[in-house]
């Protein structure tokens, strides 16, 4: 890494830091109860005596932690698959892992009865193994291709998506809107048990992948050449899947199906950073987090008393980036 890029990588991460902290303040300070940021700053450091303490330590705060994390968690789940697959369109949805993931934790939510939330990621996760793995048995062939993991990706994320409506209509009836909400996304309800529950999975994970960034950065240049440089490319690429589906299938066990963030968090760091995974992974991380606080804040905010589900704003914003960025290859390749 170069002295000038290595500076302007350490500023991007301090701009973005200081971004998701502002906008975490914000966060706590504005809703339906409107805080003092002086008695937002008291309950951060627990002297707070005030009934707004309850609003900002047990309502606000787990709930920005879990976007800040779930956010993360899905952008580099979205930079990981992009880099094993080399097609700057690819997310977690692509390989069917955030619809097998949805599956598993709509059956364990609907016939499960007192469960315990701590269960939902790793159920989540199960399901998204599951998927991941389906899609990876089909796809070998003397290895797997990406173009495979791809098109098999798709139908597999049409069957889940199928059987995820199937669930929802033979479960009871009662818990029809619970569940319909969670598919859609959100992190209304969002305590510190659901925090318990995420955060080993970012912690563990999210570090791991920055172990392999420099696989990702050799399997970029086209798998021959990754080959030649040495690349045991068929184990490097199964540990990138596993961590992507173990990351986004965590995410969506917390917040339900949050589309786009792991395309469009992944695209605005290279933009920003350049294409080095070293640097893409944590800016994929903290842009994802504040493109999650946006949306969530976006949610409490615009329609009060109204709470709309973050992943309907992360879906009208994705979708036309996503068709941008479509247009844009295809007047390239034309």
């Amino acid at each position: 890494m170069s002295s000038a890029k290595g500076k302007k990588f350490i500023w991007t991460l301090a701009a973005l830091t200081a971004a998701a902290i502002a906008l975490s303040l914000l966060h706590l300070s504005v809703g339906g109860v409107s805080v003092p940021l002086n008695e937002v700053f008291n309950s951060l450091v627990g002297r707070n005596g005030e009934a707004s303490d309850l609003i900002v330590m047990q309502f606000r705060l787990p709930r920005i932690i879990g976007a800040l994390l779930v956010g993360a968690a899905l952008a580099v789940a979205g930079a990981i698959l992009q880099g094993v697959i080399r097609n700057p369109l690819a997310s977690p949805d692509l390989l069917g892992v955030t619809g097998g993931a949805s599956v598993a934790a709509v059956a364990f939510m609907t016939f499960v009865t007192g469960y315990s939330i701590h269960w939902v990621p790793a159920i989540a996760i199960v399901g998204a193994f599951a998927a991941a793995s389906i899609n990876y048995i089909f796809a070998w062939k003397k290895g797997v291709s990406p173009l495979r993991l791809v098109l098999i990706g798709i139908g597999i994320s049409t069957a889940m998506g199928a059987l995820t409506t199937f669930l929802l209509l033979s479960g009871p009836v009662y818990l029809a809107a619970q569940v319909l909400n969670w598919m859609t996304g959100t992190l209304y309800g969002t305590n510190w048990r659901y925090i318990e529950a995420l955060w080993p999975w970012v912690v563990l994970f999210i570090p791991l992948s920055l172990l392999l960034a420099k696989e990702l950065n050799v399997q970029s240049l086209g798998e021959d050449t990754a080959r030649g440089l040495g690349s045991r490319l068929q184990f490097s690429r199964f540990l990138l899947l596993v961590y992507t589906v173990a990351l986004a299938g965590a995410a969506v066990g917390i917040a339900g199906m949050i589309s786009f963030i792991g395309l469009m968090a992944p695209h605005m760091a290279r933009k920003l950073i350049g294409n080095s995974y070293r640097q893409i992974i944590p800016v994929s991380a903290l842009l994802g987090g504040i493109l999650l606080l946006l949306a969530d804040l976006a949610g409490r905010m615009l329609f009060q008393p109204l709470d709309i589900p973050a992943g309907v704003f992360t879906a009208a914003i994705g979708a036309p980036f996503f068709m941008f960025l479509l247009f844009r290859r295809r007047k390239m390749v034309g």
